[in-house]
């Protein structure tokens, strides 16, 4: 079973070498890494050309933003599991992906894993600030504002192919329209890995501020509308609500 980790890169010089390093220190041993560079000005594409012979597919073109490189990304994927890893992330430990590789193997019906994801300080990656603990997936979930950490979100290529991959559309939430459409939509088969698969770096685009997290959330209506399906009267309230527990979860 092959899984395929996408990397996006754009002006990522400090950190991008830490999740290379992350990717290629796994112990499962079949990984196709595969990163897309948006024409970065700094020296993003100098570390990873280090890495060359050990990265299955590089590119370095210009791109119509965060969702579209993932989009190229996905395009080039050739794993039977497809999973992305940003240039600010690092993998909790070096099994990660063997313990993905294992939830697949384990139950023949899963189509789709996630875990839990901690935020760590952005110089001291070892001093966590917020836990995300997702829990496992329930029918109303998503109605009830939850969402999975879409860095610890693994999924069969095949569903990509048959429903689809990100809506670039969407300049902030494509990722939750995404695992609502997969889950909630199309009742994709979804198991829960009850443990830390990813470290996000705080200060990231998906973090950075108040402000864009609440452009993030405006657009989470719109999620649901573009598939044609309605959130319950608080499911738009719950979710913002749903985050402020991580605030209080640190290990």
């Amino acid at each position: 079973m092959k899984i395929s980790v996408i990397t996006i890169t754009y002006n990522s010089q400090f950190t991008v070498e830490d999740t290379i390093k992350s990717v290629l220190s796994q112990d499962y041993p079949d990984v196709e890494y595969i990163i897309v560079d948006g024409l970065s000005k700094d020296k993003t594409m100098e570390v990873v050309n280090q890495y060359r012979n050990r990265i299955s597919k590089i590119i370095s073109e210009k791109d119509k933003g965060l969702y579209d490189a993932l989009n190229k990304g996905i395009g080039l994927a050739t794993g039977d599991i497809v999973g992305m890893l940003h240039s600010d992330d690092i993998y909790a430990n070096e099994h990660v992906l063997s313990r993905i590789a294992d939830e697949f193997k384990q139950h023949s019906n899963t189509q789709a894993v996630y875990g839990d994801l901690v935020f760590v300080n952005r110089a001291d990656t070892q001093k966590i600030m917020r836990t995300w603990t997702a829990g496992a997936y329930n029918e109303d979930a998503f109605l009830q504002g939850w969402m999975p950490p879409h860095p610890t979100f693994y999924i069969k290529k095949e569903c990509y192919d048959k429903y689809g991959v990100f809506n670039t559309s969407l300049k902030l939430s494509a990722d939750y329209e995404l695992m609502l459409r997969m889950i909630h939509k199309n009742k994709v088969k979804v198991r829960y890995i009850p443990q830390t698969l990813v470290k996000m770096r705080m200060g990231g685009v998906s973090n950075v501020s108040f402000f864009v997290k609440l452009k993030a959330n405006l657009e989470d209506k719109l999620a649901w509308k573009l598939n044609d399906i309605k959130p319950g009267k608080l499911t738009l309230l719950k979710k913002p609500l749903h985050k402020l527990s991580q605030y209080f979860k640190r290990k």
